[in-house]
């Protein structure tokens, strides 16, 4: 169901960040499967290189709960839905229907259902729950180079994720002028994510979820440009979260 803007306001809010490709690590248990696929660990399609350190920081500035994973989405893909053809990769996939349950249980579900439970124990106290799930994308991918810095991946159709991504971007290019900041994209924000299956859980009013994509290339610059981005989205989200929180005062 729909809600305005102003009915949204009336909630309190709590910030909740998660990464759920922060490493690549394989347990020693699971590296058998790995023979002839080490290299791809190295590579994005093992792991978000830059997407931890963007977490942990965006959740010491805004105080907020952060979940991170750190085992490789090659071993299995928390960001895929039960039933997606990528939730095992081509090293995992091969292996019995015993093994896979395996990793699922010890590896997927645990990560999944802790996020879930604190997303419900905070909507149950009546708060908003506002998830940024920070991410990063290969700047060349089938040869086709990404035209973005920054992909801010949100439902169209759910407002208070339409107004804060607006908002994001605005504060964004008026922060780092020539900064390349697309909304939906290199992804859609529809697509299959833990973002969009949360959002058939929870009203406009109650959930409101985002995945933050950055461009490899900045984590790879490292240094003082690395370092002065993540600053810059962290005040962007610091300053949204508090003129919402001036407004909340404002309606009570």
């Amino acid at each position: 169901k729909s809600r305005s803007p102003a009915t949204m306001k009336k909630r309190p809010t709590s910030i909740l960040i998660t990464c759920e490709h922060g490493g690549n690590l394989i347990p020693p248990r699971y590296r058998p499967l790995f023979r002839g696929h080490e290299h791809l660990l190295q590579t994005h399609r093992g792991w978000d290189p830059g997407a931890l350190v963007m977490a942990k920081q965006l959740a010491k500035a805004l105080h907020a709960l952060l979940f991170v994973a750190t085992t490789s989405r090659l071993l299995i893909d928390l960001n895929r839905s039960v039933g997606h053809p990528k939730l095992y990769s081509e090293a995992t996939r091969p292996a019995s229907a015993e093994t896979r349950r395996e990793i699922f249980e010890r590896y997927y579900l645990p990560y999944r259902e802790q996020v879930e439970a604190h997303i419900a124990k905070e909507v149950a106290k009546g708060r908003r729950v506002v998830h940024i799930s920070s991410h990063s994308f290969t700047p060349v991918l089938d040869g086709e180079v990404r035209n973005a810095d920054i992909g801010l991946l949100y439902d169209p159709g759910r407002e208070g994720e339409l107004e804060f991504c607006l908002r994001w971007q605005k504060t964004l290019e008026e922060a780092m002028p020539g900064l390349r900041v697309r909304r939906n994209y290199p992804y859609t924000g529809k697509s299959d994510g833990f973002t969009a299956y949360l959002r058939r859980s929870y009203s406009v009013d109650e959930y409101v979820g985002m995945e933050l994509e950055v461009n490899q290339k900045w984590a790879t610059l490292g240094g003082r440009a690395w370092m002065n981005l993540r600053r810059t989205l962290v005040r962007a989200v610091s300053e949204i979260l508090r003129d919402d929180t001036t407004e909340n005062n404002a309606v009570a």
